[in-house]
């Protein structure tokens, strides 16, 4: 069944909207508003519709042609007109709330009235220059309105800012007229109509200015050995945020690659300009920054990590907004990540023996069980600990084993066990009783980067 009316605006998260509905019962929207709530209908006597709004106390002339074609009449100084009723000599009763007043509406124009503007925000200390202004139904004469403008770095207007200043509209008219108000992060234009024939009209008010340039930030920088980042496809002609709005960068998928480092980070620009970033290394103990990679425009970037003797490294990003200005004019910032660790090189497994052993107390147990063999070796790493070891006998599973000491924590660690030979299950065959007793034994060592070296010894039977 469809709706008997249609939805609001599609992603709007506030304001109101006021349909018109026919005699057989469709809709036709005639205002809408992000901002201001509809409290309060009334007709004016001319049978136009007058709509009271909250929370900014606008009182709105909706005229009825299009959803664009209004008028604000007014702004109360309470915050919510909630009713209107009848008043003599055709005005109008306005109430509000917070505060509680009541205002009169008069059947017909003043002689003078005014309108300001909501407080521009250019979110950064800005240069105003010229104001251009399009204006219909007041042929070409400037002498029955007066515009004004005011700058001020706090968002209220009542603190701190300049003090209004007069623009020649008449060049406003013609394409631009200079502000002269001081720089600043706000604004606001304020424009004087006088009664006149015919009735002044300002349909709206171009204010161009330049925001002053600020050096980009680099938030964070995290660089993940062992990972490497896929590069994410770029999509040609797409628009960037609105000013103001925050840019979404997708992070970048990070796939596990042990030979890789990975180094990604946050930046922004509250100008908004294109950022371009090169990024140095740095080895422990040195003082001169080697260039890893210049030109980028991704916030990632991957490298061999074999590409850097083992030791412990730091990166530096410096972002630019070169891109955005010209020549001796870009501003840029830069950070340092912490302190990480590249080791590419597996550890050394040095004097390893592998020997029967002939101990008289486990004798009667290698009756019961199988032969013991006794290994001994150690592991030795140029960078990092020694994490773990295992070893394999005659290709079976591997089994970890614990150092001399048992805890594993230091770049070389010595190893000392006694591997039981399982006993067979039948016989050898008469053929094979050469090397029925031939034993292999496998060891291997990890340092704490994952990097392992093996090596093997071969018991021969008697």
């Amino acid at each position: 069944m469809t709706p008997p009316f249609p939805a609001p605006g599609a992603g709007a998260t506030g304001g109101s909207e006021v349909y018109r509905i026919a005699p057989d019962g469709a809709p036709s929207r005639l205002w809408i508003s992000h901002e201001d709530l509809v409290y309060a209908l009334g007709f004016d006597r001319h049978g136009r519709l007058i709509a009271g709004t909250g929370n900014r106390g606008h009182i709105f002339a909706i005229n009825g042609n299009e959803a664009d074609d209004y008028t604000d009449l007014v702004q109360a100084s309470a915050t919510q007109i909630t009713a209107f009723a009848a008043a003599p000599g055709g005005g109008l009763y306005a109430s509000s709330s917070n505060l509680g007043k009541i205002f009169v509406l008069g059947p017909g124009p003043e002689s003078e009235g005014t309108y300001e503007s909501d407080v521009f925000d250019a979110r950064i200390f800005s240069l105003w220059g010229r104001a251009s202004v399009r204006a219909t139904g007041n042929s070409n004469s400037s002498s029955n309105v007066e515009l004004y403008a005011r700058s001020g770095n706090v968002d209220n207007p009542d603190r701190n800012w300049s003090p209004w200043t007069r623009i020649d509209f008449a060049l406003a008219l013609a394409g631009g007229a200079e502000l002269k108000i001081p720089p600043a992060r706000f604004v606001q234009w304020k424009a004087v109509l006088h009664a006149g024939n015919p009735a002044p009209r300002i349909d709206d008010v171009l204010l161009n200015y330049l925001p002053k340039n600020v050096a980009p930030e680099i938030d964070e920088i995290t660089v993940q050995p062992g990972y490497r980042y896929q590069a994410i496809p770029h999509v040609t002609g797409s628009e960037p945020p609105p000013p103001g709005q925050p840019r979404f960068d997708p992070p970048p998928p990070a796939l596990r690659d042990r030979d890789s480092v990975g180094i990604r980070w946050a930046a922004h620009d509250d100008n908004d300009d294109q950022l371009v970033y090169t990024v140095y290394y740095r080895g422990d103990g040195e003082s001169r920054w080697l260039l890893l990679k210049s030109n980028l425009s991704d916030r990632y970037y991957s490298f061999d990590a074999s590409l850097l003797p083992d030791g412990g490294y730091t990166v530096k990003v410096i972002a630019s907004d070169a891109p955005s200005h010209s020549p001796g004019e870009a501003l840029y910032a830069e950070r340092v990540s912490a302190r990480f660790e590249v080791d590419t090189t597996a550890p050394v497994i040095e004097n390893l023996t592998a020997t029967v052993d002939d101990r008289q107390d486990d004798r009667q147990i290698g009756k019961q069980l199988g032969k013991k063999i006794r290994v001994r070796f150690r592991a030795r790493d140029s960078f990092s600990p020694i994490k773990r070891a295992e070893y394999s006998l005659d290709g079976g599973d591997w089994q970890f084993v614990e150092p001399v000491g048992q805890l594993s924590d230091s770049k070389t660690e010595d190893y000392d066990f006694l591997v039981t030979v399982p006993q067979p299950e039948a016989a050898p065959a008469p053929m094979a009783e050469n090397t029925a007793n031939d034993h292999v034994i496998v060891v291997r060592a990890y340092d704490r980067f994952d990097n392992f070296a093996t090596a093997k010894a071969v018991i021969r039977g008697k």
